[in-house]
């Protein structure tokens, strides 16, 4: 019997707790990479950084390992790479390239998700630019959740921010529901109409993960069938949170130490 969409969507404080644990250590793992993080190191050597710690040092599950057949623990998506990037021996970082690094872990079968971006070495204006930006529209987003407000009014605040700075919103990729299920309703688009869409409830879980392009909206997947790469080669960004509708507003379970937004 299929259940009902609030049954699938609302989360119990119980369940947010857990939810709560799984997306700390999620967040840690991104924390722990940075240092890492830097020229001379390919993608391989950093996923593989992040799969002993979750394995070893956290003992959980690496949630991408073989999910839809994606071959690696993290994504690693460099500088035109919008999302889903494979890591890869071949693949050496240089300065002033920008990466994400997206990571997923499982804890007690609850999955945490978050996503970061990193500067190697000195990042050139236009991407130090389109990093802090998407940030930005990440958080405005962020802000505009609360009980009664609507999903495209999280849309349409990531939108503005993002397009006022004259960069483009991915819209072939969004954020998406989370809990035991990895990848649930509702899913989560970046750019809206303030009042439309689902209107959120206390108890809904989601990521907000806008990916931001410095040109055109435009994506491509490559032959790899996972790596998507934006379609004019322009940077793009992404940043991701785990967010949790309160009864007042938000709570952000994927927060970096000293992260406040």
């Amino acid at each position: 019997m299929r259940k009902k969409r609030d049954e699938i969507l609302i989360k119990s404080p119980d369940q947010i707790a857990q939810a709560r644990v799984a997306a700390q250590l999620a967040a840690d793992v991104l924390t722990m990479i940075g240092p890492y993080v830097k020229a001379g190191v390919t993608t391989e050597y950093l996923d593989k950084i992040c799969n002993d710690y979750i394995v070893k040092e956290q003992q959980v599950i690496p949630a991408n390992v073989g999910y839809g057949g994606f071959p690696a623990t993290v994504c690693t998506s460099v500088n035109e790479v919008i999302c889903h990037g494979i890591p890869s021996p071949k693949r050496v970082l240089r300065d002033g390239d920008i990466i994400n690094i997206d990571v997923a872990v499982i804890k007690d079968g609850w999955h945490g998700d978050t996503s970061r971006m990193y500067y190697v070495g000195q990042p050139g204006k236009q991407a130090e630019r389109l990093v802090d930006v998407t940030y930005k529209s990440m958080w405005a987003g962020i802000r505009a959740v609360k009980p009664g407000a609507t999903l495209g009014d999280v849309g349409h605040a990531i939108q503005t921010v993002a397009e006022a700075a004259g960069f483009s919103v991915v819209r072939d990729y969004c954020g998406h529901g989370i809990g035991l299920v990895y990848h649930e309703e509702p899913e989560v688009r970046h750019y809206g109409k303030p009042g439309a869409g689902m209107v959120l409830q206390t108890g809904m879980l989601f990521t907000i993960e806008p990916m931001i392009n410095a040109g055109k909206p435009q994506s491509r997947e490559m032959p790899d069938g996972w790596t998507v790469v934006t379609a004019d080669r322009s940077l793009s960004a992404q940043w991701e949170h785990m967010v949790v509708v309160t009864e007042t507003g938000y709570e952000v379970l994927t927060l970096a130490p000293g992260e406040q937004g």
